[in-house]
């Protein structure tokens, strides 16, 4: 029986060979926006590891849009760069697509790695002011970020685009937008976060205002043929927040514009949030917005074991799976679950070997001749 698991999938011009996506993940690895080796260590290993495609953790398109002073940046020469020699390097070794996420992280930038508390860095401790849609701290202990102001409204809209434009230099073959887990443009969508009276606050049309300004923008200068899509954090999980009623809206809108996959994941826009956790338990929020919208979807969160991505899949909850801690711990799951479900996946030659006898066929039943 063939696996849906296995079957490849078209966005836009870019086929995909499998339905399973390594989620970008922040490494905290960078230094002053650059990819260093980590980068080239972290992403190599993934990139052989059999997935359909490799999404580069979250971006900042400009410094201050950083959530650490360690993350990735797009917003430099020196950036681009950087970036270039891990790609090239990738390219050589592997042929998984790789998709990028840009974001902002909004009010929750200027923080602390995780490994360090994940606490905002003062000012005066060698961080930054925040900026958010309004001057609502993430957390009551910390001062509030800086409202954005018009020039900052088109600053960052232009730092997307420019971002953008350095991504499709590098050739990346697709892009995620950021607007989750309490990052700028998850900021403007929720009221919780966006008390403006202006033009961007107060109802959903003008709380999507600017995200929306975002996507349109990056769909202007990214390539038509490559495909743009955006995760969202589908739920605040707070009452009186972004829920799913209004991400089914927004959802709407971006399709209309172009979008070409909804990313469902949920939570991280404050501490009150209340989720109860288990296997899957985000899948009934691409699930939901794949029916109601008609837009491909991507299924997140605790999604751990074969059987369980095969089932989402199978059953049109999602068209795709992405996994992000997992992959960390075993980095080549795609094998496995190949193994487990009948399917097949790409590998290094060098790695063809590895495939146990009851299980070569992973490997397209690939041979190799020893001496």
């Amino acid at each position: 029986m063939t696996s849906a698991l296995f079957q490849p999938f078209k966005l836009r011009e870019l086929r995909v060979p499998n339905r399973i996506m390594i989620s970008p993940m922040c490494q905290y690895s960078a230094v002053e926006g650059n990819a260093t080796d980590w980068h080239l260590i972290h992403l190599g290993q993934l990139a052989l590891g059999g997935a359909g495609l490799l999404c580069i953790e979250a971006t900042a398109v400009e410094a201050i849009g950083r959530i650490t002073p360690s993350c990735l940046g797009l917003y430099s020469d020196e950036n681009e760069s950087a970036l270039d020699s891990v790609i090239r390097s990738l390219r050589r070794h592997a042929d998984t697509p790789l998709a990028i996420q840009l974001a902002h992280a909004g009010r929750k930038a200027s923080s602390y790695a995780p490994w360090d508390g994940g606490k905002l860095i003062a000012r005066q401790a060698g961080g930054w002011e925040p900026i958010g849609p309004s001057a609502l701290p993430f957390a009551p202990s910390e001062p509030p970020p800086r409202e954005m102001n018009t020039a900052d409204l088109t600053r960052v809209r232009e730092a997307f685009v420019h971002a953008a434009k350095r991504a499709a230099h590098l050739g990346i073959d697709a892009m995620e937008l950021h607007a989750a887990h309490g990052y700028l443009l998850h900021e403007f969508l929720s009221p919780l976060a966006n008390r403006r009276s202006d033009s961007y606050g107060g109802s959903i049309e003008n709380r999507m205002r600017f995200p929306l300004e975002i996507f349109t923008a990056v769909r202007k200068v990214w390539p038509e043929e490559k495909p743009l899509g955006v995760r969202i954090s589908a739920s605040d999980w707070i009452e009186g927040g972004w829920d799913l009623t209004q991400s089914i809206e927004f959802a709407r809108q971006l399709k209309a514009m172009g979008c070409d996959w909804i990313d469902a994941s949920s939570g991280g826009l404050a501490p009150e949030q209340k989720i109860t956790l288990g296997p899957g338990y985000q899948v009934q929020f691409a699930e939901a917005i794949r029916k109601e919208v008609g837009i491909p979807t991507i299924a997140v969160g605790l999604i751990t074991e074969p059987q369980q991505a095969e089932e989402i899949v199978a059953s049109d909850r999602a068209d795709m799976v992405a996994l992000a801690r997992g992959m960390l711990f075993e980095p080549h799951w795609a094998w496995r679950a190949a193994a487990e479900l009948g399917g097949e996946v790409r590998a290094p030659k060098q790695y063809w070997r590895a495939a146990p006898r009851s299980a070569e066929a992973i490997f397209g039943g690939a041979k190799v001749g020893q001496r």
